[in-house]
């Protein structure tokens, strides 16, 4: 069957239009399946992984809802592959086994044992401590009362704390600290991670998709599976630093680039949430029919998540769950 399409000349010139966007529309996403496609090797830099049993203490900064503080001690709870709280596909657990790849290639000279996190301690600081703008250091003053071995310490700052660089360079960072804590007389380092509540601050930047981008391609929001555009934020950013820190807790692991300005784990693939993502669309994302939430992981207690894609050591290429 032939199927024929007449057009009136006052229409061609709409129609010309029409299929010029089209096609920079197909550019646009075929130029971003190229430089997934074209990634760099995640190179490993002779350092050592995040190993064994490690607990993920949570270090609350400021004031949180006792139901914000859930939705992220879920997400950690969620990363377990323990059998007993198994939950349907596609998993946050599933999500989490890209990052295992990393441990069976870093050295066949020395092989590094598995990665299994729990979640530890919380620790709640509602009075302000140390102010309502913290530095740097601050982070670190914080990070430092939690666990020094066999734990990451998370700092999660609430919506009202502003922390150096936050909003302007970066929406979380992870990084190691000396700790009080020495291993055969010597003092060890401990890995540590923060991540701010962009709500009020920066939620175009730091919080995307779930609002409308600050730069860049502009789409409509979409709805945050917990219901917490803020919370469901950090738990996009929590998720892409907990895979760093596995990965390159101390500088010297795996990374793209150069050191100080590399590309870790998830860093790799910013902006990527589901197969088909371009800038300014996250991806082919499943769709909660109550909601009309959109996630790409299922979580512990029912919870629905989106986490970012992971870098593939295996394909060198984007991993996405959907």
């Amino acid at each position: 069957m032939a199927f024929f399409f007449f057009a009136s000349k006052t229409a061609l010139p709409k129609l010309f239009l029409a299929l010029c966007l089209l096609q920079m529309a197909s550019a646009t996403r075929r130029l971003a399946e190229l430089v997934q496609d074209q990634s760099p090797p995640m190179k490993y830099h002779n350092g050592p992984l995040l190993s064994g049993k490690i607990s993920v203490n949570l270090i609350w900064y400021g004031r949180f809802k006792p139901s914000q503080r859930t939705i992220v001690s879920d997400f950690v709870t969620s990363l377990s592959s323990d059998p007993s709280l198994a939950h349907a596909p596609p998993s946050v657990s599933q999500w989490w086994k890209t990052v295992d790849k990393y441990y069976h290639l870093s050295s066949s000279k020395r092989p590094t044992p598995s990665l299994t996190l729990s979640l530890g301690r919380q620790v709640l600081d509602e009075s302000y401590s140390l102010g309502k703008s913290l530095t740097s250091k601050h982070l670190v003053e914080l990070a430092s009362r939690g666990e020094q071995q066999n734990a990451v310490n998370v700092v999660l700052t609430s919506s009202d704390v502003a922390v150096e660089g936050f909003c302007m360079s970066r929406c979380g960072s992870h990084d190691s600290a000396i700790g009080s804590v020495k291993v055969n007389g010597k003092s060890s380092r401990f890995p540590y991670i923060w991540v701010g509540n962009s709500e009020t601050q920066c939620p175009g930047q730091c919080a995307w998709p779930f609002h409308q981008p600050q730069y860049g391609p502009q789409s409509p929001p979409l709805v945050a599976p917990n219901g917490d555009v803020g919370v469901d934020g950090m738990v996009i950013n929590l998720a892409g630093l907990l895979a760093g820190t596995a990965t390159n807790p101390f500088s010297n692991g795996y990374y793209q680039s150069e050191a100080g300005a590399s590309l870790e784990a998830a860093s790799a693939c910013t902006g990527i949430y589901g197969n088909g993502a371009y800038p300014g669309y996250a991806g082919n994302l499943l769709v909660d029919e109550a909601t009309r939430a959109s996630y790409n992981a299922h979580g512990v207690n029912g919870r629905k998540y989106l986490v970012p894609a992971l870098y593939d050591p295996s394909t060198s290429s984007c991993s996405t769950l959907v």
